[in-house]
């Protein structure tokens, strides 16, 4: 096995199930999963409410400069100490994570395919493809349970930002990735098809796929 991580890019639309793709994943490999909602910018120096207007769907919503660099420093092998960020507040943490990467980092997220700085130093890029009234429901399913959002705010961001953002800035990425899984489709047969196209790409790393 090669000394620095094997780094697999899972982009798609909010609700598209990148996720549970990239958790199916790291349960075939010795993965660490790494998400780009860490590196939302902190909101702390605005008001609650003006917090709450801004366009998290948007790719200046985060801090691109210190997500590539903490990218290349995993690929190198290197501990990052990654920020933690609290999406009920719209703030990061003052608390950091430590972090390193195991043989694989699976990077997921909306916009991981969009930086041409990140872009190449994935090994596979996967684009997860799901329509917007598959998307919708799981996202309010998610933001209602894990973020403690309302169903009439989580159907308001929908339609003046997440599915606009998608549509302009997401969705075109899909012609970057080696592989476009269907969001609907079962995840056991997702998995088997991101895993073979490791082991046909990068056979020295294949052969300690389970």
């Amino acid at each position: 096995m090669p000394g620095n991580p094997y780094l697999i890019a899972i982009a798609g639309p909010s609700g598209s199930g990148k996720t549970t793709v990239a958790r199916r994943l790291a349960a075939s490999l010795p993965a660490t999963i790494f998400s780009l909602d860490s590196y939302y910018f902190d909101l702390s120096h605005l008001p609650f409410e003006e917090r709450a207007r801004t366009n998290f769907d948007h790719p200046d919503s985060l801090d691109s400069d210190l997500l590539s660099q903490h990218l290349h420093q995993l690929a190198e092998g290197k501990e990052i100490l990654r920020p933690v960020y609290d999406f009920a507040s719209y703030t990061r943490s003052t608390e950091t994570e430590r972090m390193k990467a195991d043989s694989y980092l699976i990077v997921e997220g909306l916009f991981a395919l969009y930086w041409e700085s990140i872009r190449s130093i994935f090994g596979t890029k996967i684009f997860v493809d799901a329509a917007h009234d598959v998307c919708l429901p799981r996202r309010q399913a998610r933001d209602i349970q894990e973020r403690g959002y309302t169903a009439d705010g989580v159907l308001d961001r929908y339609s003046q930002t997440v599915r606009p953002m998608a549509d302009q800035f997401i969705i075109p990425t899909r012609q970057y990735a080696d592989i476009i899984l269907d969001g609907c489709q079962a995840i056991e047969q997702s998995a088997a098809v991101v895993l073979d196209h490791i082991r046909k790409n990068q056979p020295q790393w294949g052969s300690e796929l389970v």
